[in-house]
């Protein structure tokens, strides 16, 4: 691989605006927001009503099983998806795959706002829902590594983990707009007219947030540590190749360390909704408004999370959180057991705080494992493997635990183990290879410390 250059001292170099930094952030918030919105939409219909509408049985755990399968399908396409625009990003540039990303994400978000029911097409309809799921994880799986690179590759050398944080912020604003458009929409309709079509409506609402944000990502230019590899020519024929050829360890090192945080949120913000609501026998209102504050205190956590990140270095903040998240496990499942709304709220905010703790210093902690031309590739890879490994099938997992052992302690091991593992690998992981910011420049290589592509560790 070609060394690197340090963007700031490439003649004729210059750093961005002030202006431009704003137009990123921006785009990179609204635009994860709305993808996120689209991804998550889903989860509370599967919790909610697809299991009747496309998996109709006599058995209603049965049904959310299959609705939660669904939802856990567009896991196993998010690391197509990521490989599929890591690849293009890192040759054409990181804009334009936010772009193809964002289209792919809407159509197929509408089109099952339009999807008919089981009951009119038999079975076309739950094949036709998973290939349009299986899509929105394509789009999704391309969405986190671009908007994270532009953010952080356009960050100042000492915000790089707070800049990082604004696409990880996008996720609760998602969570947050998904529920309360369901919220609004099951108190405006009757029951029977939200079973009927309403539940459609979250889902064809899409296409208007999706042509804001593609307005706003059409304003933005690529960032200028790809700036710098096109214009000294330093591009990869074969990204993906030259990825597994340098840096296998370390992209599989920091998959694992990824898997805790999306578990934590598919477990609050999905499998929640079904367990509140079908085990505890809470209201569906209730237990939506109860997301929306995990998912607000998720927003703000997630900043905080950062600026810790900023402030003491990243891998001791992301430490913290995983140490948090292993020893809240059982407590929050003994304070969600007891049907209080207070108390739910509680373990929702502590779990949150933990969860905030890794995500908000790992979009640019990722980033940094990994040189320019291989960027895209390397933390879109290695988010994605993650994200199946701990966030994908949760819900799923969490329904069949509990549905095996009825009690929610296995569903806590679980969530203890997940917060173990990401320790564990962080602990060994050696961060900082190679520096993201728009005026700090890039490393000439790895560290002295650490085998390049050997595991990554310290």
């Amino acid at each position: 691989m070609a060394e690197q250059t340090p963007a700031s001292t490439v003649p004729g170099s210059a750093l961005p605006s002030a202006k431009k930094r704003r137009q990123v952030l921006g785009a990179s918030l609204v635009g994860t927001a709305i993808e996120w919105y689209d991804f998550f939409i889903y989860g509370s219909a599967a919790a909610l009503i697809f299991g009747p509408q496309f998996f109709p049985t006599d058995d209603p755990t049965a049904g959310t099983l299959a609705a939660f399968a669904s939802f856990a399908v567009g896991f196993l396409a998010r690391p197509l998806g990521g490989l599929l625009m890591g690849h293009f990003g890192d040759r054409v540039g990181r804009k334009s795959m936010l772009l193809f990303s964002m289209l792919l994400m809407g159509a197929a978000t509408v089109a099952i706002g339009l999807l008919p029911n089981y009951a009119t097409i038999g079975i076309w309809a739950p094949i036709l829902l998973v290939t349009l799921r299986l899509l929105q994880g394509i789009g999704v799986g391309g969405e986190w590594g671009g908007a994270v690179l532009m953010a952080v590759e356009y960050s100042p050398s000492k915000r790089r983990a707070f800049y990082g944080s604004f696409p990880q912020m996008g996720l609760p604003i998602g969570i947050i707009g998904a529920n309360v458009v369901f919220v609004i929409v099951t108190n405006i309709l009757a029951p029977e007219a939200f079973e009927a079509w309403g539940w459609r409506v979250p889902f064809l609402f899409s296409a208007v947030l999706i042509l804001i944000a593609l307005w706003m990502r059409l304003r933005i230019e690529d960032s200028p540590a790809f700036k710098a590899v096109k214009r000294d020519n330093r591009e990869v024929k074969a990204p993906i190749l030259d990825l597994f050829r340098h840096h296998t360890g370390t992209v599989l090192l920091a998959g694992i360390v990824s898997i805790a945080a999306p578990a934590i949120g598919y477990l609050y913000s999905v499998y929640m909704l079904s367990y509140g609501t079908g085990t505890l026998g809470l209201e569906r209102n209730t237990m939506l408004l109860l997301i929306i504050f995990g998912a607000v205190c998720h927003l703000v956590t997630i900043a905080f999370g950062a600026l810790l990140a900023d402030r003491f270095a990243q891998k001791p903040v992301f430490l913290w959180g995983a140490a948090l998240l292993t020893a809240w496990a059982f407590p929050f499942f003994w304070l969600v057991d007891t049907a209080n709304p207070v108390n739910i709220a509680i373990a929702f905010a502590v779990i949150l705080l933990g969860q905030s703790l890794m995500a908000g210093p790992q979009a640019a902690l990722i980033a940094e494992l990994f040189p320019t031309e291989v960027r895209y590739s390397g933390a879109s890879t290695a988010y994605q493997i993650g994200s199946i490994l701990g966030g994908g099938f949760m819900p799923l997992i969490a329904t069949g635990l509990y549905a095996a052992f009825n009690s929610s302690a296995p569903i806590a091991v679980y969530l203890l183990l997940m917060g173990l593992v990401s320790f564990a690998a962080m602990a060994v992981l050696k961060v900082g290879r190679y520096q993201a910011s728009a005026d700090a420049g890039e490393q000439s290589g790895p560290e002295q410390s650490g085998v390049p592509g050997q595991g990554g560790a310290a």
